[in-house]
């Protein structure tokens, strides 16, 4: 039996291009519109394994997807870095100057400011996927209307690209992670790099000492985020990447952060894929 991978969004986008990359041919992809509708599909067994954008080098880091991995209690087992290149594209025989809107995902429009705030008579649509909203303007015929995806989107729906290489920074990468129910843990041969969550007393010093902690056993901190805990005003949760050469120094930065912090959990331990 085929292993089942979710993935936000349909074929030709960038995660069903980043399941290509990571997964053998012979994975059964379920399409989610949604990154939640994606969690439900691990959470009640309708997939294996799900790909989840978590950040990207223009726009930062989707806060909101740590949050679901961690309300979930999913497990991150893998990560995987994709080169994103973004394109204007709308139905043959149009030009930029006949475009009414630009449908996309929110991330995608970010990603393109600065090409799409030189074309203000474009009124800018938020979209659940970008693939899927170029699918949507090539079966529905919809004239005026274009859409930020991938070339292979573009290919897939037949698509003409008005602009090609929109993004605003030509380096524009975005970290994937693999998420799974516990128990598809990666060997622990191969993991380098592990995503963790902590919460801390809030007075002064705290967060420094951890930190402090972490480096004295020669963990590397390759990603910081601050969350609020909405119940409890003016304190957050820290969702942290770290990297390390020895598995035993993360076993001696776990016990280090158990005992510092109010609240510590592990996200996810596995293999660093930083290109």
């Amino acid at each position: 039996m085929n292993t089942k991978i979710a993935i936000q969004g349909i074929q030709g986008s960038f995660h069903h291009q980043v399941a290509l990359e990571y997964f053998d041919q012979n994975c059964d992809i379920i399409a989610c519109l949604s990154f939640e509708e994606l969690v439900d599909s691990l959470v009640h067994n309708h997939s294996d394994m799900g790909i989840m954008a978590i950040e990207n080098s223009i726009a930062g880091a989707i806060i909101s997807n740590y949050a679901l991995i961690d309300k979930n209690n999913l497990t991150i087992i893998g990560e995987h870095y994709l080169e994103i290149h973004q394109n204007l594209m709308a139905l043959h025989g149009q030009k930029i100057s006949d475009l009414q809107e630009i449908h996309s995902h929110p991330m995608a429009l970010l990603q393109c400011m600065d090409f799409l705030k030189c074309q203000p008579h474009i009124k800018l649509v938020e979209d659940k996927d970008t693939a899927e909203t170029a699918r949507r303007i090539s079966q529905n015929k919809l004239q005026g209307i274009a859409a930020i995806a991938s070339k292979s989107a573009s290919v897939l729906y037949d698509l003409e690209i008005l602009a090609p290489e929109i993004q605003t920074i030509n380096n524009n990468m975005t970290r994937f992670v693999i998420v799974a129910k516990p128990g598809k843990e990666t060997s622990k041969t191969n993991i380098n790099k592990a995503s963790l969550k902590f919460e801390l007393d809030h007075k002064r010093g705290s967060l420094a000492a951890v930190l402090n902690g972490m480096s004295d056993c020669r963990l590397n901190l390759t990603k910081i985020q601050s969350m609020p805990k909405i119940e409890t005003p003016w304190k957050y949760s820290f969702f942290v990447d770290v990297t390390f050469e020895e598995y035993q120094d993360f076993v001696k930065a776990k016990a280090v952060v158990n005992i510092m912090a109010e609240y510590f959990k592990v996200l996810g331990e596995y293999q660093n894929k930083l290109p």
